[in-house]
């Protein structure tokens, strides 16, 4: 009977319950943001509270600052209802703000990110006014104002243990030695051991993350950011045992000098959740917690490239070559495009376009750039093309190849390689090498040729225009002279 008495007290505190927790609902869903009353007493606390039905609270971000208020700090509970003989359960953590001063104060609208899920929570006015004294004869005040010191049982205060964590922020690298402009990729993670029994969760990631990048962004190389958006967990083995991995930073760098890549040690702060010794039914049965992990230091060693006439200019990594031409039987004075495409593993942005030889079998142009870069699953790669336009002069047999080639250290090999196009054309018709010259522009001097008047002119009658002109200025100079001295 006893046992019936206790159960029927259960199913009837629960049933009210339900109904007290009913507030403004961000989601119609199992996912729920409760704001706090209109008006509140100074001495009076005011909450925001986010409840997750039938479902476990995985990760949520950012409690808003609200003005005139100070944030004391979270805490969290979990509940189990049976109603009509169905369970359901419930978990919850809330955030206590406590009032500085009196006054009326707005809450913004807001966003807030819950299992991965974004809410848009309508704000409200909040006026905290003069200290309230509460006073009630509510027969269930009793219950449910009870001492906090005591649970729904009336034991004594909750005491929460600090559970041991099997975790550890790690910076790894896929390689620990590279040339100059070879890339490694680098991976920031949180890895959480699959015996873990400490709960945790994220802490204000995006704000963390610009603090560390800062230290850790080596200024000796190119970077490649794999733009983590989404953090997922994943299953890895590291030295025979499973963990979860959380990746939360990841690029490819490329080293521009000799200089060894060091990554410091750098922190994160988790969020890690005492946990109730004695869990009820009812009550908070986790406190919340921080943790500061820190990552090892990591240098990566760079090595010169061997000797090579073209060592400074040459691109590194693992090509090969596509190319495209539009014709191969060709017309002297007829225009065709030729495409060399160096598609691979590496920098993409630093390839430079191909040495070309020039000369009056062909009229070349410079070519025209298109670039496309693929980061996926810890690789950079893509393609870089281009996009030739030449004229044939001279008709023959030739071979592309002596044209286009491009240099480039091979970092499987390692050792330089050469692509060069497979291309051989023909050209037929008639030689148009001379055509160059009459064709250029030769300047205006040639120009005023057409315009000057082609009559034959004595030399002897200029020599005497020449000396009439010398003459004249002479008598001028000595009539100014005469004058001068006869004014004296």
């Amino acid at each position: 009977m006893q046992l019936v008495a206790t159960m029927e007290l259960i199913r009837k505190t629960s049933f009210f319950l339900f109904f007290l927790c009913l507030g403004w609902v961000a989601n119609a869903q199992n996912i729920q943001i409760t704001l706090g009353p209109d008006e509140i007493g100074d001495n009076q606390a005011w909450t925001i509270t986010i409840t997750v039905n039938n479902d476990r609270l995985k990760s949520y971000e950012n409690f808003p600052e609200i003005e005139g208020f100070r944030k004391r700090g979270t805490s969290s509970s979990s509940q189990t209802n049976i109603v009509n003989g169905q369970m359901s359960s419930s978990q919850s953590v809330i955030m206590t703000y406590t009032p500085t001063q009196r006054g009326i104060f707005t809450l913004p609208s807001f966003k807030m990110k819950v299992n991965d899920q974004v809410f848009n929570v309508t704000g409200k006015k909040i006026k905290v006014g003069q200290p309230v004294q509460v006073q009630s004869n509510d027969p269930f005040r009793s219950f449910f104002d009870r001492d906090p010191a005591r649970d729904f049982f009336g034991r004594g205060e909750t005491e929460f243990v600090d559970v041991k964590e099997d975790a550890l922020l790690a910076l790894s690298t896929s390689k620990d030695e590279v040339y100059v402009g070879e890339g490694f990729t680098a991976t920031l993670s949180f890895l959480v051991a699959d015996n873990n029994r400490a709960p945790m969760q994220f802490y204000e990631l995006g704000k963390q993350l610009t603090e560390i990048l800062k230290k850790l962004k080596p200024t000796n190389c190119w970077e490649e950011n794999f733009n983590i958006e989404n953090i997922e967990g994943e299953p890895v083995q590291i030295n025979g045992k499973g963990y979860t991995q959380y990746k939360v930073y990841q690029a490819t760098y490329y080293p521009l000098n000799t200089q060894s890549v060091v990554f410091p040690s750098v922190g994160l702060d988790m969020i890690k959740f005492k946990v109730a010794k004695n869990p009820s039914f009812f009550g908070q049965n986790r406190k919340e917690d921080f943790k500061k992990f820190y990552s090892k230091t990591k240098t990566i060693k760079v090595r010169e490239l061997p000797p090579h006439p073209w060592r400074d200019a040459v691109g590194v990594g693992n090509y090969r070559l596509e190319e495209k031409i539009s014709n191969t039987e060709l017309q002297t004075g007829q225009s065709v495009s030729y495409e060399f495409n160096v598609v691979g593993e590496g920098n993409i942005s630093s390839i430079e376009k191909p040495v070309v030889k020039r000369d009056d079998t062909f009229e070349l142009y410079e070519p025209n750039v298109k670039q496309n870069i693929t980061r996926d699953g810890g690789r950079v790669m893509g393609n870089k093309s281009f996009s030739y336009f030449m004229i044939p002069k001279e008709p023959g047999i030739y071979k592309l190849g002596d044209y286009f080639q491009w240099v480039y250290f091979n970092t499987n090999s390692k050792r330089y390689d050469t692509l060069r196009s497979s291309q051989v054309v023909k050209v037929v018709g008639e030689s148009q090498r001379n055509q160059a010259i009459e064709s250029n522009d030769l300047g205006s001097f040639y120009d005023k040729i057409s315009f000057a008047d082609n009559t034959l002119q004595s030399t002897a009658t200029n020599q005497w225009l020449k000396t009439a002109v010398n003459v004249f200025i002479l008598l001028v100079l000595g009539l100014s002279v005469y004058f001068i001295f006869k004014k004296k």
